[in-house]
């Protein structure tokens, strides 16, 4: 829109109206103001360290986390592989990966609101007026307009509307590509729980089946026995009954094992039928990990990143809906040639130009601006209780994950120690079995306790390592704030 001022031709040394303009657009451009607050990044309480820390064992040296690859802390070579191949083909991924770049152009597409907008074309209409309109009638008359125009249209930023526009974009992205890293971390996390807890179940059937080759020989003594008139008939039966029970407990890992290779497979992109691993048992106890003073979190956890930038955005998104209570003053003008004869169309004395201004402002909208003015400060509050809760809960996982470490290895030490005593009595009651000292039954009751504590021995290993997964999650994976695209990105 804009108020025409049709001009006369002046000569080349004499400014030119567009020029004027543009001049004073951009000087009330620069001199305008934002309104709306300027973010500040809420508080926090951030406790000066953390409460399971007690008796931790520091890493040393005392190195960071490998940037990007937290995994090879593990020094698994199958592992690496397979958490490569997340980076490159897990879906999740794939689908925050174009979000990101959704959010990306967004920013682009805001920018443009810096600059004018230009636009050309080209019209002809023929057309016949009639007779019998206007003050003197007179007959019909058929006319033809033949126009090739320009226009620039420019909404002058004086009160920071697109400068606010542009700010909660640039946040946005800057949270999108937090979520992009989360899901990752996610995603890296979760395949390497799975991955540990398959080794788990390796090794449990490692150890049934050292288990039903023990009891099977066990089973071929109770028969010689059996003919020899030392052993019972039923002697025989609770052997059998021990083997095919075991042998059974081994079958029965093979559902679990199942569904954790096809999780995997799903991670790392792949259809389950066309995917496995070999056969992995667990022998591995979690490596010293490094863990900063709680205030470091903040900078090294992706979810909390995308939290406080979602503030930001929200912050900024005040500042729009405070400029609607402003005026708006767009500058605009129009050039081009224009002629009723196809033949002197293009020529000098067919030119038309036009530049104008206009001013705006809403003098009542039923209370339309306040009420978005409201939602807009709801709305930052409630990403303000977000992002709180959010570096609470990263706390909160924290410390569980040093707990269960901590608990779960002082449980392993004295696991270890009854599996010992169990085996040792195991190699006691076999050879008073032999001797006739005992019956079939006291030895099964011995051997069913010694299987028992070294299956929850495998399964407490696999819970450390676990844990010690999801603390390397909870403290960020090795990602650090300084990752994100920078603001101008």
């Amino acid at each position: 829109m804009f108020f025409p001022l049709r001009g006369v031709w002046r000569p080349r040394g004499e400014p030119h109206l567009l020029t004027h303009a543009g001049v004073v657009g951009a000087l009330i451009l620069f001199s305008g103001c934002t309104v709306g607050p300027d973010y500040v990044r809420p508080a926090t309480v951030a406790p000066e360290a953390y409460k399971e820390m007690s008796g931790w064992k520091v890493a040393e040296p005392r190195a960071e986390i490998a940037r990007g690859a937290w995994w090879e802390i593990y020094d698994d070579p199958q592992l690496n592989t397979l958490e490569d191949q997340v980076n490159i083909s897990n879906q999740d991924i794939a689908v925050a990966e174009a979000q990101f770049r959704e959010a990306r152009a967004l920013v682009q597409a805001a920018r443009a609101g810096y600059f004018p907008t230009a636009a050309t074309g080209v019209a002809y209409t023929h057309s016949r007026g009639s007779a019998n309109v206007g003050p003197a009638r007179s007959p019909a008359e058929t006319i033809s307009d033949y126009l090739l125009s320009g226009n620039v249209s420019w909404e002058l930023d004086l009160w920071g509307r697109i400068r606010r526009t542009v700010e909660s974009s640039r946040a946005s992205a800057q949270a999108s590509a937090a979520d992009l890293e989360g899901i990752r971390l996610s995603a890296q996390a979760e395949l390497a729980q799975d991955y540990f807890q398959l080794c788990a179940l390796d090794a449990q059937k490692e150890l049934l089946q050292q288990t039903v080759a023990a009891y099977e020989r066990l089973l071929v003594l109770t028969k010689n026995r059996y003919a020899r008139g030392v052993a019972s008939r039923a002697d025989v039966l609770q052997a059998e009954t021990q083997l095919k029970s075991t042998q059974a407990q081994a079958l029965d890992l093979g559902v679990q094992r199942a569904q954790l290779e096809h999780a995997v497979a799903v991670l790392v992109g792949k259809p389950p039928s066309v995917f496995a691993i070999p056969v992995t048992p667990l022998a591995k106890t979690p490596p010293p990990v490094p863990v900063a003073v709680p205030s470091e979190l903040l900078e090294r956890r992706p979810d909390i990143a995308a939290a406080e930038r979602r503030v930001a955005a929200a912050n900024a998104q005040i500042g729009v809906a405070v400029a609607a209570f402003y005026p708006t003053v767009t500058l605009s003008g129009l050039g081009g040639f224009q002629s009723s004869h196809r033949d002197n169309w293009l020529i000098w004395p067919s030119r038309v130009w036009a530049v104008g201004g206009a001013l705006s402002e809403t003098v009542f909208d039923g209370g339309l601006r306040r009420a978005q003015t409201d939602q807009a400060w709801a709305a930052y509050e409630a990403t303000v209780a977000s992002y709180r809760g959010t570096v609470l809960t990263g706390f909160q996982e924290v410390e569980d994950n040093l707990a269960a470490l901590r608990i779960l290895e002082e449980e392993a030490r004295v696991q270890d120690e009854a599996v010992q005593a169990a085996q040792q009595s195991v190699t006691v009651s076999t050879n008073q079995y032999k001797a006739g000292i005992v019956d079939h039954l006291a030895l099964l009751v011995v051997e069913t306790i010694a299987l028992n504590n070294e299956r929850t021995a495998i399964d407490i290993r696999g819970r450390r390592m676990t844990a010690c997964v999801l603390l390397i999650k909870a403290l960020g994976g090795g990602w650090k704030l300084s990752d994100l695209p920078s603001t101008d990105s």
